[in-house]
């Protein structure tokens, strides 16, 4: 998904509060952390530092914050996608300065969550995903709750709305998914 789309629409909060303002004090620790996962996984040289990360995810998702969340989890899994395009678009503007820039391809390995991976090519696996997403969009969004955004089984499922059962055989599948896609491409 191009960086300029919306974020996915959501529906009225559960009490949360409907103004992103509000509710992101209550949750900017955890935002820092999920900042800091990514961060870690990329580039030792990589110029964007873990406040940065957080507050342009605020910024793309301020736009959004009328709509409400419908909890806790929902807010971190749209922060992580928002977080994901962040960084796609730096890769991307890097890219078209330095063509290639040597990052090595993911491994399945290395697909968990956050903290688990290291030097991943985030083109690559954002290619991936957006692959993956047409196929199977709610396993693609398994990915973005457990991997990038570093949630639980249980919040996953929470912010997905569906069940653990669900979330887990879609996060194996998916994980199946993208070692193929990845090793092939």
């Amino acid at each position: 998904m191009p960086a300029s789309d919306p974020l996915p629409s959501v529906e009225l909060s559960d009490g949360l509060g409907r103004d992103l303002d509000a509710l992101l004090p209550r949750v900017y620790d955890e935002l820092r952390r999920i900042a800091h996962g990514y961060l870690g996984r990329e580039r030792h040289d990589h110029t964007l530092c873990t406040t940065a990360l957080v507050h342009e995810a605020y910024l793309r998702l301020a736009p959004q914050g009328d709509r409400g969340f419908r909890n806790r989890g929902h807010m971190l899994a749209l922060a992580s996608i928002a977080m994901r395009r962040v960084l796609v678009n730096y890769a991307r503007d890097r890219s078209r300065d330095k063509r290639g820039g040597g990052v090595p391809p993911l491994r399945l390995s290395q697909i968990g969550p956050v903290g688990a991976a290291e030097g991943v090519d985030v083109l690559a696996l954002d290619d991936a995903l957006a692959k993956l997403a047409r196929v199977d969009d709610r396993a693609a969004r398994v990915v973005e709750c457990r991997f990038f955004g570093g949630l639980t089984v249980e919040e996953t499922a929470g912010a997905l709305g569906v069940g653990t059962a669900t979330v887990k055989r879609d996060w194996r599948l998916a994980k199946a998914w993208l070692h193929r896609a990845l090793e092939d491409g």
